[in-house]
């Protein structure tokens, strides 16, 4: 930390991410700051960025494709849990809360040699509150585990020891808009990173037709529309930084009244370009509702059906992005008894009849529809399963390596 307060002062952040989103994280970060190589740095699980305190909210409203925006506020070599205390105990805590808030410590760790990151976590967390004691008369903050005003996140390696405050509080994957969600949604940062990957919004001119055939609550579709509108991302939520004592009302009022200037408005009459479709109707209603409280409802057509049964939904060929049923999620049963128990994925390939189950007779029957159906379409698959070319006898033209949290995945592109 070289300094605290004026938006002249330097921050070291960090911005993680799932793995293989970190080389589109890296232009993103550059076009939302206007910083340049030297201030922005791709790291493995994210990107490091020396900035100001103005970036941090820039890009806590911004960032589509970021989980957090970290300050880094201690790095420290250390061998047992008392140089942790240690470490902890040496940052200006009082500078960023006060001891009225309620924070909560969270420790990751790569190759660490300690025995218990509980215990790693509760050293860190003694060192704050004994710090405030001193510099509080005797008050300290207390812990929250559920919603805490401040959370503190401890990265351990095999010798170092980075601390680290939270400006985002909950992850900016959680945009404020979907209230409504299946079993097993897919998460809007990892949806913006597959239309990043796509280049969708990347060309010249107009934009081509979108289509997502297994839509569920419609994230890949809502995040597109907001994308092509050019609304914030965090433009529906709040964050943790409003409660620091860096906090300027009026700088940030005047940032948030800037992004909803520069965002567009779509024509009255014009045809949407951005569809979504679902076997299961329970869903479409989710993801109509969803993209109504994203400002987006006016710019996606949602419809029901079968995704080896739609045509296409307009005459000019565009992109499908799917993140369809695969793998565990695709079960035996009846499409009402699947509809019953919630799950839009069983009953997307429930329907199929013959598909008995197997994933393999699914993306079969799926690519023959698609060839059948969607000449001049590109389909962008996101799928853990490395030999689904093979299942949809289709040579893929790109793939590229993402996370689906603990699940190694490939966006395939067909």
């Amino acid at each position: 930390l070289t300094g605290q307060g004026s938006g002249l002062n330097q921050f070291q952040l960090f911005l993680p991410c799932a793995a293989g989103v970190e080389e589109y994280l890296l232009p993103e970060v550059q076009h939302i700051t206007g910083l340049g190589d030297q201030a922005v740095q791709k790291r493995r699980g994210g990107v490091a960025v020396t900035g100001a305190w103005r970036d941090a909210m820039l890009l806590n409203l911004y960032s589509r494709l970021a989980q957090r925006v970290l300050v880094l506020l201690s790095y420290t070599e250390y061998r047992n849990e008392q140089d942790l205390y240690r470490a902890a105990s040496e940052v200006a805590w009082e500078a960023w809360f006060t001891p009225r808030q309620s924070i909560k410590v969270e420790v990751t760790a790569q190759h660490s040699p300690l025995t218990s990151l509980n215990f790693a976590a509760l050293k860190v967390k003694d060192a704050v509150c004994d710090r405030f004691r001193v510099k509080a008369n005797g008050v300290r903050p207390d812990v929250d585990t559920q919603w805490p005003d401040v959370r503190i996140f401890a990265h351990l390696s095999t010798d170092s020891c980075s601390l680290y405050i939270d400006t985002s509080g909950e992850p900016l994957f959680k945009r404020g808009w979907r209230e409504d969600k299946g079993e097993a949604p897919l998460k809007e940062t990892l949806a913006a990173a597959m239309l990043a990957a796509s280049g969708w919004l990347a060309g010249e001119g107009d934009l081509s037709p979108l289509y997502d055939p297994c839509c569920g609550s419609g994230t890949i579709a809502i995040e597109a529309a907001q994308m092509a509108c050019n609304i914030a991302a965090g433009s529906g939520r709040r964050f943790a930084f409003e409660h620091y004592l860096l906090f300027a009302r009026h700088v940030w009022d005047a940032i948030k009244n800037q992004a909803k200037e520069a965002e567009v408005t779509r024509a009255a009459g014009q045809k949407p370009i951005i569809f979504g479709s679902d076997v299961t109707f329970r869903m479409v209603d989710f993801a109509q509702r969803n993209a109504q409280r994203a400002g987006v409802a006016d710019l996606i057509e949602f419809r029901g059906g079968d995704a080896l049964q739609r045509l296409p939904p307009c005459d000019q060929p565009g992109v499908m992005l799917v993140n369809p049923p695969y793998g565990e999620r695709i079960e035996v049963a009846g499409v009402a008894g699947a509809q019953r128990a919630g799950g839009r994925e069983q009953a997307q390939v429930a329907s199929q009849g013959d598909a008995g189950g197997e994933d393999g007779a699914f993306f079969s029957q799926l690519s023959a529809h698609w060839k059948k159906n969607y000449a001049g379409w590109s389909a962008w698959v996101l799928t853990p399963d490395l030999k689904l070319p093979g299942k949809m006898r289709l040579k893929e033209s790109r793939r590229v390596p993402m996370w689906n949290g603990p699940l190694e995945c490939r966006l395939f592109r067909f």
